[in-house]
This record gives C-alpha cells, structure tokens and sequence, in this order.
C-alpha cells in the first residue's frame, strides 16, 4: 500500500473566512483516493485552501487503508508526528478518516488524544458538519453505520482528464481474510440517474475518462428494487454501462473491482459491444487452489475463474488481465502455492497485484492457528513477483512495432520531454510531448502512438503523423 498526496490545484480557493490550510494524505485504494477526492472538495468550500506542505497545514487529515498491517503501522508512523507538532500548536487539527478510524474508532483517541475527529468511510460526505462539531470544542468519533449522502457538487479532482465515480458503497461478501466489509459497512448502490449525473457533469469539464468504483462492482443494484419483465433484477452493472455509455464527450469507460463469482457473460459481452469501454479487466482471483478459495470463502473455483478469462479472450482477444492473488493464506501447502504459481503462468496477466497474507483483527482467519511463518512469505512474495514481472513483460512484447491510442494525462514528471497517458488496455505509455506542427500535445489529447519500446509494465513510442 502507498500512500499519495492530493496535489494542489492550478487555482487553490482562497481561505474566505480565514480558515488556513489542509493536507489529505491518502492510503490505499481507488474508493480511498475517491473520497480524499470529495473531502477535499469540502474543505475548499468551507474555505480552506491547500497547503505548501504537510507540515504547514493548518489540517492534517489522513485517510487510511487496513486492508493489510504494513499500510496501517504507516499511519500510525505518521500520527505520532503530527502529534508531537500539536503539542506545541494547539490549534492544528488532526483528523483521521477511513478504514483504520472505522475499525479503531475510540481506541484512536486513547492512543492518540491529540486527534480532533476520527471518521469511517460511511462519513466522507459529512466531513463538514464534523467539522462543525469540532470548532465547537468537541472531540469527535463518528463510526456509526450511516447511509450515505449523494454529494457531486464539491469533489476537489486529483485530474482534469480521468475521474473516479463511485457507483456503490461497502461490500456484503465475508471473505474469511479481508476487513473491508467490517470498515466500509453495507453495500449501497447509487441510483443509476444520479450516476450519469455526476458523469455528465465530469463530462460537461472536459474530463475524457471515467473508472466506475466499487469494492465489489458486480454487485451494483442487488439493493435497488425492481424486475424486468424477463424476471432479472432490472440494475445490473450491464444495465448500468448501457444506460451511462451515450454520455457526450467521455471518450473512455472503465470499471474495478470484479468479483468471479458475479462476473458474468452478459457483462462481457456488453464491454466487447460498448465501443467506449475499454479493454481492460480487473478480476482478482487470490489463489489457484480450490481449497485454498474454500478456505477463503470467495465462493468459485479456479476452473470459474479460467471460463471467465476465456470468455473474455474470445470476445476481445487483446483485453488486458490484471488480478490480485494472496499468497502464504494460513495453511497454504507448497503444493497450493505451485498451483497459484501455475495459473498465473498459463494465463499470462498483464499485471498481477500481490501480497502475503497479512493477519486483519475481527477476520476468522486472523485466529487460526495454521499461520505461515515470515520466512515462508517473503519467499513465495520474492518467488512470485519475479514470476508476475517475467509474464507481463511477455504480455508487453505484443505492443512492440503496434499503433496505441493513448489518452495524455500529463507531463512525464521524471521527463519533462514527455508526456504520459494510458492505452485503452491500460498499459502506462510515454512519447515526445512536441507535436510535428510545433506544438505540444496536451492532456485530453487522444494520440496514435507507435511503440517502440516495451517494458514489464510500460511503453514508450512516438506519436503518429
């Protein structure tokens, strides 16, 4: 897990009512970056503005990750520094929001009494009214379980090109390792109106680029009433990408994170039929044993998980893999960590995210008693990220000599030379920034690329008269 910072806006709000400044630094995954996107955007309307830096700011709000314990010690790590800052400053407040805060909640302030607010995911849209109660002298813990406001007006974008939109909320599957369903609540689906809403608004910006969020995606609509005539439930993922894909001026539509065991056929064959949505998939699939799937209560088999990867190759057979696996899961034999080893060799993922399993409190298999050693994890870890490296360079090798269109999202910030953007099948390309006509190539631009030259998990190339 990194952590990321939300860079300051080409025109920061001024403080109107002399607030000061904040500094949100973000933990974790895309819904986490989605909601330092909005918290921000409620700061600045309140009439903060962004700080030059952490240590000037005159709110410090970290949004954290437990989905793994390296992730949260970070947090704590960066917790102790800033209060050791308000001991001498009384007035900076300090604000823990996210996963840590939802499963932590009061001990939070017992550990750390200098925090102001803690707040679970389910509070984003709320950060305001917190705030409120703050200014009046008030220590504050909101985890309670709380239905979430719609918010599209004030999100503070990280870009002016690609946007995320969240279209549901928590997750109800009870994987026996993961804590997100304890921290992020209930799933909620957004009203697929209010979702094309927020996207045409994105649109009506200029933004080209649009990645549908959800913990468990696949799950969009269980939660919202009604049947169509064919007696299916009438909100599906599929129904959502058809009702949302004619909106003017979004040129690309994504979507993550998928779930195997409610990934369906009619929802492939709606990406190869929807021209904007891109060919890129994210299917975790944690491991490549049925027993050890079992165990991890994920609900398919890994013969499920290689009937959808070949559905998905049938109706686009250049669509990109990408997946997340967990190794060393307690009681993980060699045997079962080779069959994970196995899979991801013959299916050839263009990116595989990996992690050693990483016991979570109040997860059942935090208290088994079969855990892995360390030693065991930092080998099968070391074993299998050379293995994911040498398949997505051979996934790579297939762009070389190829015309790419590429999204420009901005300047190459370790080559100013260049700019960067995305493939459809979104592998991470770099080509000169200069235009044949003397000009520059900007953010938005959608560019015909000739790759040149391709790496594990990048290109480079030279953009096409």
């Amino acid at each position: 897990m990194t952590a990321t910072q939300l860079s300051a806006p080409a025109a920061p709000t001024a403080a109107a009512d002399g607030r000061g400044s904040y500094w949100i630094t973000t933990f974790g995954c895309q819904m986490n970056k989605a909601d330092s996107e909005r918290m921000a955007g409620i700061l600045e309307s309140m009439g903060y503005r962004e700080a030059q830096a952490e240590l000037e700011a005159d709110l410090v709000l970290y949004n954290t990750c437990t989905i793994r314990d390296n992730a949260e010690q970070k947090v704590y790590s960066y917790l102790g520094r800033q209060a050791q800052r308000k001991r001498t400053n009384p007035n900076l407040t300090l604000v823990v929001a996210g996963c840590v805060a939802q499963q932590e909640g009061e001990s939070l302030l017992r550990r750390v009494p200098e925090l102001d607010l803690v707040m679970g995911p389910q509070h984003a849209n709320r950060l305001d009214v917190l705030l409120a109660q703050v200014e009046q002298g008030q220590q504050v813990v909101a985890t309670e379980e709380h239905h979430i406001l719609e918010d599209i007006t004030t999100a503070r974008r990280d870009s002016s090109i690609c946007g995320w939109v969240n279209v549901i909320y928590g997750c109800n599957e009870r994987c026996t390792y993961c804590v997100v369903p304890s921290v992020r609540g209930k799933e909620q689906s957004r009203l697929p109106e209010a979702i094309k809403l927020e996207m045409e608004g994105l649109a009506a910006q200029g933004f080209k680029e649009i990645t549908l969020l959800g913990q468990n995606i696949d799950a969009y609509g269980r939660d919202l009433p009604g049947i169509t005539p064919e007696g299916r439930r009438q909100h599906t993922l599929t129904d959502l990408l058809q009702f949302v894909h004619d909106v003017e001026g979004l040129e690309r539509i994504r979507f993550a994170t998928s779930h195997p065991r409610y990934f369906t056929e009619r929802l492939i064959d709606a990406c190869a039929d929807l021209p904007k949505v891109c060919e890129h998939f994210h299917v975790p699939f944690q491991s490549g044993d049925d027993d050890v799937l079992k165990a991890m209560a994920r609900g398919y088999t890994v013969d499920r998980y290689r009937r959808i990867i070949e559905r998905i190759r049938d109706r686009m057979p250049d669509a990109s893999i990408s997946a997340d696996v967990i190794v060393a899961f307690p009681g993980e034999t060699d045997a079962q960590y080779r069959r994970t080893l196995a899979l991801i060799d013959e299916i050839g993922f263009d990116q595989v995210n990996t992690a050693a399993y990483s016991p979570r409190p109040n997860t059942p298999a935090a208290d088994w008693p079969n855990q892995l050693s360390e030693e065991v994890k930092v080998e099968r870890l070391r074993e299998i990220n050379a293995l994911v490296e040498r398949k997505a360079r051979e996934r790579s090798a297939r762009y070389a000599g190829r015309s790419e269109q590429v999204l420009v999202e901005g300047i190459n910030p370790k080559d100013d030379s260049q700019v960067m953007g995305r493939t459809r099948t979104n592998r991470l390309t770099f080509f000169p920034a200069a235009r044949a006509d003397g000009g520059q190539w900007q953010p938005g631009d959608l560019v015909e690329v000739r790759i040149e030259e391709v790496r594990a998990f990048s290109l480079s190339g030279t953009a096409q008269p």
